[in-house]
């Protein structure tokens, strides 16, 4: 016990934490957005896919939200607690400098991540908690998902939230692996390429729902 506590503590242990339940959480998102995807199929298909999992996957289902859950406590307390010993490590900040490394995603990756939680909370809201929804139909996951488009502000929101997640799958990918030792650090990471590849497939997966219903393709 004592092991993982010291193994916790240090900033190698975070990181590993980080890129195990950053991991965790991009094949959860990826799931996620293939079973909306079924939407497209149809009210009756993508209905029948949610009583599944409230049916006959339902402990299945409880099972992946409580890891879900469990890997994004640890990795926004490890990202803040890296936040904080960086700073103090670091308590003067140096002259305006970009990494080789850097990017677009890594440079926004902290108030994306907030973004991101503000975003998950209103999200459930809407869509699983029934809450912020103007009609919400419990089992009715269609109706749910084409009246809670039907606002423009909602589908900015959401629209401006997901390419902060497509960001963070982008950095979180390769530095998961890099982090877990599966990659080198490197000015130009040969992984970056598959990891654009999945927050691609992750940002247009997600996004193309509330931009349909927007436009009328789904109703």
């Amino acid at each position: 016990m004592s092991r993982i506590l010291a193994f916790w503590r240090s900033t190698l242990g975070k990181k590993v934490v980080m890129g195990i339940t950053g991991l965790i959480m991009i094949v959860w998102l990826v799931l996620h957005m293939a079973g909306n995807l079924q939407a497209f199929a149809g009210a009756e298909k993508l209905n029948g896919y949610a009583a599944l999992l409230h049916g006959p996957a339902h402990e299945l289902l409880l099972l992946s939200r409580v890891i879900l859950l469990a890997a994004l406590i640890l990795h926004v307390v490890a990202a803040t607690q890296l936040t904080v010993m960086s700073r103090k490590a670091r308590p003067v900040q140096y002259a305006k400098q970009v990494p080789q490394a850097s990017t677009v995603a890594s440079q926004t990756l902290r108030w994306g991540g907030v973004l991101i939680l503000v975003f998950l909370v209103y999200h459930l809201s809407h869509f699983t908690w029934g809450t912020a929804h103007p009609d919400f139909v419990e089992g009715n996951v269609y109706h749910n998902l084409v009246v809670g488009f039907r606002d423009p502000l909602i589908v900015v929101f959401y629209l401006i939230a997901l390419i902060a997640v497509g960001l963070h799958v982008y950095h979180g990918t390769w530095a998961s692996l890099r982090s877990l030792g599966v990659a080198r650090p490197s000015p130009n990471p040969r992984h970056r390429p598959i990891a654009l590849v999945i927050a691609l497939i992750v940002w247009l997966g997600m996004s193309v729902i509330p931009v349909a219903v927007w436009f009328g393709w789904l109703k």
